[in-house]
């Protein structure tokens, strides 16, 4: 037997949860089912952020909104004027949840922990009568007549309206191949690098500001980065990563980076800095305390690299000493051998190719009554509260754009 329904969301995740809830508070009288595979719903939502959930990011300007997106930049432009970070942070306050924003720019509930997103979406769902169906897997996508019909393991659906917020999901990619739909093949975005370096091996933890190049491509990124165990991430690292997803893994993850531990200072003014310290410090043991704006760990490790002996004085540094300490502390060339994913918080590069959507309506543009939010489209971002803010615009314009179709019916 069907079960019926006007609209079906597929996916219970964040994109899919703010599209329903968005749906029904303008249009009260819908039947609306969201399907879940899993045993839970918004399980990616419970572990992003570290378990705190971050909700969006302080850039309140859609023009500057977008330059966070590798992919997707020119084709969110309208959308993030019609839903921005600000209406996101207006949105949640108004279902009671208040949200903070940190020196960094990112946003997160007060209460800092990501379940008072999932109660305020749970809550409001139960409000507005929509059903939460779990352990629906989507075995096949019919189109009958005017109307969908979704069939997973033990039932069949049926509705008017069709929106897909299954994020990165081969299988759907795949039926919507046979659909007609171009999908553009998923690579993983934000990850760390894998590299097995003497300088690095003892100094797990260390954080920094720098300057990072991937050498033999344009990608280049400034910020923090984090030395660990593997090898290096942090802000400056999963900045490449994103930006890089597919130069990198064309790579297939063998290649050599730059690092500026000084951030913005070059090797030829480094040398210069380097000299007058050599004059200042001359009876000082080089290795013993960073000068610099490095921590004392990393400066130690570089001195050694650069063939300085751990007892050697300012005043005993050959030229050839000095250019080599320069040339560590601005162009230390790491091999990066591999990447690491956070499981957790995974993001790809790829799917529905932009070009078949209409982002005025996040519609598709091959069938009608087929709608997409989130990361299903070949859209991603950078770290730092971007990927939600996709899920949150794109679920609000597939509402708008019901919500605006009922009202002409």
């Amino acid at each position: 037997m069907n079960q019926d329904f006007d609209i079906l969301i597929v996916g219970g995740g964040a994109a899919g949860f703010f599209s329903a809830i968005n749906i029904v508070e303008r249009n009260p009288k819908l039947k609306v089912a969201i399907l879940e595979r899993g045993k839970e719903v918004l399980s990616k939502v419970r572990v992003s952020g570290g378990g705190r959930c971050n909700v969006t990011h302080a850039c309140f300007e859609p023009n500057e909104l977008v330059k966070y997106y590798p992919r997707g930049e020119k084709e969110l432009r309208g959308p993030f004027h019609q839903f921005c970070s600000g209406d996101t942070i207006e949105w949640f306050e108004k279902h009671g949840v208040e949200l903070k924003i940190e020196d960094d720019g990112r946003i997160f509930p007060v209460s800092n922990s990501s379940q008072t997103i999932i109660d305020c979406f749970l809550t409001a769902s139960q409000k507005l009568g929509i059903a939460i169906l779990t352990g629906q897997s989507v075995q096949s996508i019919f189109k009958k007549d005017n109307c969908w019909k979704i069939e997973t393991q033990t039932e069949n659906y049926l509705a008017e309206k069709l929106i897909l917020a299954t994020g990165s999901n081969p299988k759907i990619w795949d039926m919507l191949h046979t659909f007609g739909h171009a999908i553009v093949t998923p690579v993983p975005s934000l990850f760390t690098f894998n590299i097995k370096d003497p300088r690095i091996k003892e100094l797990p933890g260390i954080a920094t500001q720098v300057n990072v190049k991937v050498i033999g491509s344009k990608l280049e990124s400034t910020g923090p980065l984090l030395i660990t165990h593997w090898g290096m991430s942090g802000p400056a690292i999963l900045k490449l990563s994103a930006w890089g997803a597919r130069i990198l893994h064309d790579k297939n993850y063998q290649f050599a980076i730059e690092v500026n531990w000084l951030n913005d200072i070059e090797t030829e003014e480094a040398e210069t800095l380097l000299k007058e310290l050599k004059q200042e410090h001359a009876k000082k043991t080089v290795a013993k305390k960073s000068p610099l704006e490095v921590q004392n760990r990393l400066w130690e490790s570089l001195v050694l690299a650069s063939g300085i002996g751990a007892e050697t004085k300012w005043a005993d540094l050959s030229k050839i000493q000095l250019h080599n300490l320069a040339s560590q502390l601005t162009k230390g060339i790491f091999q990066v051998n591999g990447k690491s994913t956070f499981k957790e918080e995974f993001v790809t590069a790829g799917g529905i190719d932009l070009k078949e959507i209409n982002f005025k309506t996040m519609e598709s543009k091959i069938h009608p009554n087929l709608y997409f939010a989130g990361e299903i489209v070949n859209i991603d971002a950078i770290t730092g509260g971007f990927n939600f803010q996709n899920a949150w615009t794109s679920g609000f314009i597939v509402a708008n754009a019901i919500a605006e179709m009922i009202s002409t019916d």
